[in-house]
């Protein structure tokens, strides 16, 4: 690999990245939200780059994907100031963990108007909270997605792709690149996990998962080494998943494995019912309503047409890209990220790509899933061991072996850019591997002991600096006028959908089931 890497640099670069950021909508008094998805935003059910996830206050910033990564945050940055300008005296808080809400019934479930796709996209959230309940919906996190440059799937087709067109074989290096993840995704949230505690309220319709964790103040929990919480089993790494067999070896395997996790009852949730008394708790009883209930570490992509279900998407298509949601917030900066971070996900992700990668067994998925469990509890615990290929080893000493696998990446990476960001951004991680008090779950904690607050006094006052941040910051009034009109055309859309001629409910979602993506 090094030998091509150091004749071809040019052929790591211009690989497009997107951000899809979730934050919680607070009031002025700290609690989340009660109020709709401000009107000056547009439609959340239209909108290409303001919408929202599981509830009302649970807004997502979504960019274009660029080949620059600056370009991408320069995005995010202006998506923040336009909303900003529009949400008065709310704000949007800075941490993945939910301070301020009550118990489920405080958290609003999203809503997006009477058409078809608005109503299932209500119903299936519903179906969330029957299964999972409302509070862990309320966790925000950042998806960073990534597509690997046109130029070095044709290089690599050349090299490796034998008598495979170049589709499948872009197919099967991206499920490569997946596997590898599965395998080191772990270190994703030792260097970058910033949920380590959680308000005691998280909990209150929950109470009988309190008592694994240790007591930080009257009203913070919190594991003294963990460093996310939110990828941890109360978080998206739910037991309700836990046994699921999604084959990752190719994509027929993925796709019809998550398809039979979507058409196959399960008797939990038959107990549940779907249409009870006229009203819709769920899209149906099967071990997933559809495909985005399954809460992976990361998906292969592939954009959808107008009602079109992810995998028949990927059917139709195959990958376009990959979905890395592994990444918490970090209370620290006011994007939730920054450009070191973002460029080290990308050199991760390509040594992911160029890294030999084996078939995973059903065995090797346990112990991935394992790992990361173990990094999200007590990853900065000293001496934390992992399982690779059946032995343990150290957290650090495997860390230190992948770091020094990405070297060749970072360079060739560096051979396009002004000075060495990537390398700059390795050796940051690398004092991290070092030295666990330098991570944003340990810096968090030590913030937190500093001013002698709770966590969400802590995330309050960050959330506050952040707006005060943006509210300073004076957005051009040429791209002011471009949101403003985004927003127009996303109620415009929106109406024009609720206006059309529709099917019955039931007869749309027996259509969108059977994988018919024209029945609006």
């Amino acid at each position: 690999m090094t030998h091509w890497l150091t004749n071809h640099p040019h052929l790591l670069s211009g690989g497009f990245k997107g951000i899809e950021k979730e934050s919680l909508r607070i009031n002025a008094q700290g609690l989340i939200s009660q109020a709709t998805h401000p009107h000056a935003l547009g439609s959340a059910l239209t909108h290409s780059q303001i919408t929202t996830d599981y509830s009302e206050a649970l807004i997502e910033l979504i960019t274009s994907p660029y080949a620059d990564i600056q370009n991408t945050l320069d995005e995010l940055q202006k998506i923040h100031q336009f909303v900003y300008e529009n949400l008065g005296h709310e704000q949007l808080l800075c941490a993945s963990m939910p301070c301020g809400i009550d118990g489920d019934e405080s958290i609003r479930i999203a809503e997006y108007g009477s058409s078809n796709i608005g109503r299932m996209k209500h119903v299936y959230r519903h179906g969330l909270w029957h299964r999972y309940g409302r509070t862990m919906q309320a966790i925000a996190g950042i998806h960073f997605n990534y597509s690997v440059p046109q130029h070095l799937w044709h290089f690599l087709h050349e090299q490796h792709g034998g008598n495979q067109s170049l589709e499948a074989f872009k197919n099967a290096s991206y499920f490569g690149l997946i596997r590898n993840f599965q395998r080191i995704g772990w270190l994703i949230l030792y260097l970058f996990g910033a949920s380590p505690a959680i308000c005691k309220n998280f909990f209150k319709s929950r109470p009988s998962l309190m008592a694994q964790f240790e007591e930080f103040d009257n009203g913070t929990l919190y594991h003294p080494y963990a460093t996310s919480l939110r990828m941890s089993d109360i978080g998206y790494k739910s037991k309700n998943q836990a046994n699921l067999a999604i084959d990752y070896n190719t994509l027929d395997g993925y796709v019809q494995s998550l398809s039979a996790a979507i058409s196959t009852p399960y008797s939990e949730y038959e107990q549940i019912g779907v249409c009870v008394n006229g009203e819709y708790k769920q899209l149906n009883t099967n071990i997933l309503q559809i495909e985005n209930e399954f809460y992976s570490i990361m998906r292969p992509k592939q954009i959808a047409q107008s009602c079109e279900k992810p995998t028949a998407a990927l059917r139709r298509a195959g990958v376009e890209y990959v979905e890395m949601r592994a990444l918490d917030l970090n209370p620290f900066k006011p994007l939730g990220l920054d450009e070191p971070t973002a460029r080290f996900i990308e050199a991760l992700l390509l040594t992911c790509l160029l890294t030999d990668s084996p078939s995973i067994t059903s065995d090797e998925l346990r112990v991935n899933n394992s790992n990361q469990l173990i990094v999200a509890n007590q990853g900065r615990k000293p001496n934390v061991e992992l399982v690779r290929n059946g032995e343990t080893l150290s957290l650090q000493a495997w860390a230190k072996d992948i770091l020094k696998q990405m070297q060749p990446i970072c360079a060739a990476l560096d051979e396009n850019e002004t000075g060495q960001p990537y390398a700059e951004s390795l050796a940051l991680q690398e004092r991290l591997v070092e030295n666990a008090d330098l991570t944003p779950s340990a810096q968090m904690l030590a913030k937190m002991r500093e001013i002698n607050k709770p966590f969400a006094c802590f995330a309050l006052t960050q959330s506050a600096e952040h707006a005060n941040l943006f509210a300073s910051q004076q957005l051009d009034e040429k791209t002011r006028q471009r949101f403003i009109e985004c927003a127009i055309e996303s109620h415009q859309k929106q109406q024009a959908l609720e206006s059309a001629t529709q099917p019955d409910f039931d007869q749309f979602l027996q259509h969108y089931f059977l994988g018919n993506p024209r029945v609006n």
